[in-house]
């Protein structure tokens, strides 16, 4: 397990890039927190270190947002609206959970069925930020783990 204090935005979205340098294709990332606990914002800091330039928004609406890159397909997922656990499989995004994609996931608690985390990073709002708490569930999940550990000691 990882514990970080992340003060404002701004460290939330360095985090974001730090994570972003330990991803690999395959993982799925439940991202846990309360509305305005700072997910979006975490994945936003992940996408723009892939390489993305342009606007990185929350997938509230379109419950998906993809963002394709050379070295894996990045897929943003955000369950806030499912009211049913079924409409995960209605949807037909099974198929975006697969061995060349990672899989960012927004409240997973709404959508039966889903692959089990690699990571799952909780975000609380505390006096004056956010604390990250990040547990790797598999072992892939654990090498990112250990890699985001070395990050953060360069």
């Amino acid at each position: 397990m990882l514990t970080r204090f992340l003060a404002d935005e701004a460290e939330t979205l360095e985090f974001g890039a730090r994570l972003a340098r330990t991803l690999q294709p395959g993982l799925v990332v439940y991202l846990i927190g309360d509305l305005g606990a700072g997910k979006t914002t975490l994945a936003r800091g992940i996408v723009r270190a892939l390489g993305y330039a342009g606007r990185v928004k929350s997938p509230t609406f379109t419950l998906v947002e993809l963002y394709a890159f050379s070295t894996l397909y990045l897929y943003h997922f955000d369950f806030y609206r499912f009211s049913d656990p079924s409409e995960l499989d209605d949807a037909g995004f099974r198929e975006h959970f697969n061995p060349r994609s990672v899989c960012l996931v927004e409240w997973p608690e709404k959508a039966a069925g889903l692959p089990p985390p690699d990571l799952r990073i909780a975000l609380d709002v505390s006096a004056g930020g956010r604390t990250v708490e990040i547990h790797a569930d598999t072992e892939v999940g654990k090498l990112c783990l250990t890699r985001l550990q070395h990050e953060g000691r360069t």
